[in-house]
């Protein structure tokens, strides 16, 4: 079995012509339903408000943020405009991955998040559609509240997790893995644990064969007693934000792999949906589709 946390408040309304297809959000529980990949006891509400401690963020960023009093400089970066909802959209998507991770842990399976995948915020500020980091609370989370010990968050968007690098750059218990477009946003790319830094049109053989050499070494390096993984589907080739040259088939390889490896080692694993903006929401939806047929295939 597996756990989809999913909210109407996901699909958050922004700006017409905005460029970030929040559709997908709406679009992607009904697409599960309609191909039998997900039955309606397969998804949960996370709960809302402010649940869980925020403490990777600076206290007074998280502040600011509740009380909507970023600057306009501030909310550029993030990419929204700053609203009640949308914050209160933030900590449900935070605590769905809070709360989808436990329920991985307690069940030695697989949990998934609609949305999550917040990689860009750091600690004092929001950035590129991020506000809250989403996995860096929720590695906090359980690591001060069970017995995981040793957390690796494998971030296979196209690109860099700069603010879960940041968050986390002095934190051994938490190994970061990035593999990633070297000429994608962020331009500034604070060190993760493991950078894997790719060219332009890099195609599913150059990609597979590196993930294939690293991702297991990893793995036995530092024996990781709970996976988050980023699974964003910029890495494709019709992605108008990315810059490497994935196939479907590829990217779905991918997401084998790491699942894979994750049920092999018998450790749970907590998914998050991350970055997909490819021209044709068909792409989008197709590939995310995958992501759950291959954990799917792994752990039903």
């Amino acid at each position: 079995m597996i756990k989809i946390a999913w909210h109407p408040c996901y699909v958050h309304p922004v700006p017409e012509g905005h460029r970030f297809p929040m559709e997908k959000y709406e679009l992607l529980p009904q697409r599960l339903h309609r191909e039998g990949l997900a039955l309606e006891d397969d998804f949960f509400e996370p709960s809302e408000g402010l649940r869980y401690d925020l403490g990777v963020h600076c206290p007074d960023y998280v502040h600011r943020l509740l009380n909507l009093e970023l600057s306009k400089k501030e909310e550029r970066a993030s990419g929204f405009s700053l609203s009640q909802s949308l914050v209160d959209r933030e900590l449900r998507i935070t605590n769905g991955t809070v709360e989808g991770a436990l329920w991985a842990l307690n069940n030695r399976s697989a949990a998934f998040n609609i949305a999550g995948g917040t990689h860009h915020a750091s600690a004092n500020k929001a950035e590129g559609f991020c506000l809250l980091n989403d996995q860096a609370i929720a590695s906090s989370y359980l690591l001060e509240n069970t017995k995981v010990s040793q957390i690796l968050i494998i971030d296979l968007d196209v690109h860099q997790g700069n603010g879960t690098a940041q968050i986390f750059k002095n934190i051994n218990n938490v190994y970061t893995f990035s593999m990633h477009g070297a000429n994608n946003y962020p331009y500034h790319k604070p060190p993760s644990d493991l950078d894997i830094p790719l060219p332009d049109n890099t195609d599913d053989k150059k990609y597979l064969s590196l993930l294939k050499k690293y991702l297991p070494n990893i793995m036995t390096e530092i024996n990781p007693d709970f996976i988050f993984y980023l699974a964003g589907v910029d890495v494709l080739a019709e992605d108008k934000l990315g810059r490497l040259g994935l196939t479907l088939n590829g990217c779905t390889e991918r997401d084998e792999l790491v699942f894979a490896l994750a049920k092999d080692n018998d450790i749970p694993i907590m998914t998050t949906m991350g970055g997909g903006y490819a021209p044709d929401i068909k792409i989008i939806l197709e590939a995310h589709c995958n992501t759950f047929r291959s954990a799917s295939d792994v752990f039903y």
